[in-house]
């Protein structure tokens, strides 16, 4: 029990910011939770609601991160489609499937952030995102293919009527590659809103969520997944 608690301490005192960060995503879970159980119209202007607040974090850094007009403005105007896109397709997405898409995101931020801390090891791309690893990627891949895993057996299959134990080779392989290319995509959103903040010398798009900085630092990572979600999706039509 006192070796148990001993690593206890240890970690909190590794991540400082842990209990803080764990309270802001409890009151952010129970808010997204609640607008999706609410349903229509209330789910609808949640999402309108995160998207604007992640627009105008975004603004803010572009303007920040360059004084040349014309970058500015086609920079917004790049934003506005790539984060109005998405926020309407999560709008448009059966409940399933967003409960899907969100907890794929969630597990990839959260098997990064405790795999990262946890095994170190050497950073994916340091001038851009000095805390981002190969070990946090992996947890992440991790991550994902445990949650598109559980999301198959206890959503898919029981609205397919598939009583199916186990998954066979070939569908744990689909899982493990779309758990890759769903960590992958979340990644990649979060080294770009990194870059752009390093261009914004900037830490966090904002101080709105305590341990979190901003809107944007937690949908940086939502934004591809969605898009990537509404393609398949589009493909499998």
């Amino acid at each position: 029990m006192a070796d148990a608690e001993t690593v206890a301490e240890g970690t909190v005192r590794k991540n400082p910011d842990l209990p803080v960060r764990i309270v802001s995503a409890a009151v952010m879970i129970a808010l997204a939770v609640g607008a999706l159980l609410a349903g229509a119209p209330w789910f609808g202007w949640f999402i309108l609601a995160v998207a604007l607040v992640t627009m105008l974090e975004f603004v803010l850094l572009v303007i920040k991160a360059t004084p040349n007009v014309s970058y500015r403005l086609a920079g917004i105007l790049a934003g506005a489609i790539y984060i109005g896109i998405a926020g309407y397709m999560l709008s448009r997405f059966p409940i399933p499937i967003v409960v899907g898409v969100v907890g794929a995101v969630v597990s990839v931020d959260t098997f990064a952030y405790f795999f990262g801390r946890t095994l170190g090891g050497p950073k994916i791309a340091p001038s851009i995102s000095p805390s981002k690893t190969w070990a946090g990627l992996l947890g992440g891949i991790v991550g994902a293919s445990v949650w598109i895993a559980g999301w198959i057996y206890f959503v898919a299959r029981a609205t397919s009527g598939d009583s199916t134990m186990f998954f066979d080779l070939a569908e744990a392989g689909q899982i493990l590659a779309l758990g890759a290319v769903t960590a992958v995509a979340a990644q990649a959103g979060d080294f770009f809103e990194s870059w752009l903040k390093r261009k914004a010398g900037v830490k966090d798009s904002s101080k709105l969520i305590p341990g979190h900085g901003g809107v944007f630092d937690r949908t940086d990572g939502m934004i591809p997944v969605v898009l990537l979600a509404g393609a398949l999706l589009g493909a499998a039509r």
